[in-house]
């Protein structure tokens, strides 16, 4: 990878980081919606992931928190999604060293399965 090229990446990583988590979310219910799949389903997962109760989820939209304060104040990262394997955006989830885009990506990669129609159990490392 070229200095160009690594730079770009840099420079998205921090624009992500710095978007707020509502202007995303709807593309992820969007997403799992157009699969037949629902905002509930979406919503689990993400407390799954964070540890945010409900109204949390609901405050963090409602406050248009970034993605960098989403899961830097998350109240339960979920130590089973060391557990989330594959790849994202042609990215193996593993070799991503970065740990707020690792976090990002593991999120990415259970919406990902969700549309693909996995069960909740397997999406959930249940």
């Amino acid at each position: 990878m070229s200095f160009l090229e690594a730079y770009a990446r840099a420079l998205m990583a921090h624009r992500i980081y710095q978007t707020s988590f509502a202007s995303v979310y709807p593309h992820y219910v969007a997403k799992a919606e157009k699969k037949g799949r629902s905002k509930v389903e979406v919503d689990e997962i993400i407390r799954w992931l964070t540890g945010y109760s409900a109204q949390g989820l609901d405050a963090v939209l409602e406050n248009r928190t970034d993605f960098e304060n989403f899961f830097g104040e998350a109240p339960a990262l979920n130590p089973a999604r060391a557990s989330i394997t594959g790849t994202i955006c042609g990215v193996r989830i593993k070799e991503i060293e970065e740990p707020l885009m690792r976090e990002i990506r593991y999120l990415d990669k259970l919406i990902d399965e969700l549309a693909k129609g996995k069960a909740m159990d397997k999406i959930l490392r249940g």
